[in-house]
């Protein structure tokens, strides 16, 4: 058996227990880029190399900002003055909580945060006999979604670094373009179809009056914002102004660290580093050269678009897009697209980010299962998780379509 071969099968191993079993698929891939490393003539500290330090200070640098900002009650108390805009008018509650969703995914937490933040205080003020709850929850998880490759966002990180790494870099507001329209779409759809059986009295949708913003509060949307500012105008690093925004509020006490530094989400930066190690390795001995080669023959240059979303929509539906998938397949592109003979590799790159990142509102996946876990009444979330696991897994073939029709667009724009 070849290092390459050797290196396939275990990201294939990888995968495959990302799929099967609840163990955090990072502690595997560590060991698995080590025996990959021996196996192709390399040491422990040629696979250590591996390991994105870049990224791991990136990615805890955001997740601590936010961390702090969520523990001190900042990030509640805007999405509650955000969505008791709505007034009691119903219609107009699931098209607030998309747009509310995204714009705290966008600006930094990621999907998965503002899914948690959103979704509870959605299904308040969106109560079951005023709103369908699966309208609710659509609109929660395809706004968080919408918004989640931000490139201050942790998974915008993590899809812009890799494709910076496979030639591909400098394209971060396009990344989140591509995603943003096509969740816009599908939600959209959503809405149109689903809100005729809305009711038209709504005075229980409206909400209590959230309470006022302190000291703490405002000194930490102001840091946030100069941290926004830092990164966007004057192209600070992400990660290293992140921690020192965090610190500025942690030194002025708007917030805890304690608190906030067990809000942190360690599974999925452990997940993320580990995978990423793997996949480096295996790049260096071969494994994505081989791994190429496998998928082009699946796909030819006028169907290579919707081929690679709907392979990654189908990974993604029962695996980790930011952990597993984006990690794995986006080094890929520009050599998927030499051994087709055809193709653009960032309209390869946009399809991949889209393919697997649309059928996240499957309750297989952490955003859709926060959803579900939000609506308190048993037989209704029953029934929630029926109707989005179908809308999820429809998505692999929306997704295909989508990037089949527009990807290729977008990329040339």
């Amino acid at each position: 058996m070849t290092p390459a071969l050797a290196s396939l099968l275990a990201l294939l191993t990888a995968i495959v227990v990302s799929f099967a079993s609840r163990l955090n698929v990072g502690i595997l891939a560590i060991p698995l880029a080590w025996a990959v490393g021996v196996y192709g003539g390399r040491g422990a500290d040629a696979v250590l190399g591996g390991f994105p330090a870049s990224l791991f200070v990136t990615l805890a640098g955001v997740t601590l900002l936010f961390a702090l900002a969520e523990s001190n009650g900042t990030i509640g108390n805007l999405a509650a003055r955000l969505t008791s805009a709505a007034g009691g008018r119903a219609r107009l509650l699931p098209l607030i909580v998309f747009v509310v969703a995204c714009a705290i995914s966008t600006c930094g937490p990621g999907a998965i945060p503002a899914t948690a933040l959103v979704a509870p205080l959605a299904f308040a003020m969106a109560p079951p006999v005023v709103v369908p709850p699966f309208l609710t929850a659509l609109m929660v998880a395809n706004g968080a979604n919408a918004g989640n490759l931000s490139p201050l966002s942790a998974v915008g990180i993590i899809a812009n670094s890799r494709m910076q790494e496979a030639g591909l870099g400098g394209h971060e507001w396009k990344v989140w373009a591509a995603n943003f329209v096509a969740h816009l779409l599908v939600a959209a759809l959503a809405y149109v179809v689903l809100s005729r059986s809305m009711r038209e009295d709504t005075h229980a949708a409206t909400a209590a009056p959230p309470a006022a913003l302190d000291r703490r509060h405002w000194l930490t949307i102001a840091t946030v914002g100069l941290w926004i500012v830092t990164v966007v105008v004057f192209s600070a690093p992400i990660g290293l102004a992140a921690f020192a925004a965090a610190a500025l509020l942690v030194i002025v006490r708007a917030a805890s660290e304690s608190d906030a530094l067990q809000r942190m989400p360690w599974a999925a930066i452990v997940m993320v580093c580990g995978v990423t190690m793997l996949v480096t390795t295996a790049e260096r001995v071969g494994g994505l050269q081989l791994f190429t080669s496998l998928l082009a023959a699946l796909a030819t240059p006028h169907t290579i678009n919707g081929v690679i979303a709907f392979v990654t929509g189908a990974i993604s539906s029962a695996s980790s897009t930011s952990g597993v998938v984006l990690p794995t397949f986006l080094p890929t592109a520009p050599g998927l697209v030499q051994q087709v003979g055809g193709g653009d590799p960032l309209a390869v790159a946009l399809s991949i980010n889209v393919g697997s990142s649309l059928v996240d509102v499957s309750p297989l996946s952490t955003i859709g299962a926060i959803c579900v876990a939000a609506l308190s009444h048993p037989e209704l979330a029953r029934d929630l998780f029926r109707k989005m696991l179908i809308w999820g897994l429809s998505m692999i073939v929306v997704g295909a379509v989508l990037c089949q029709l527009f990807a290729g667009m977008l990329a040339r724009s």
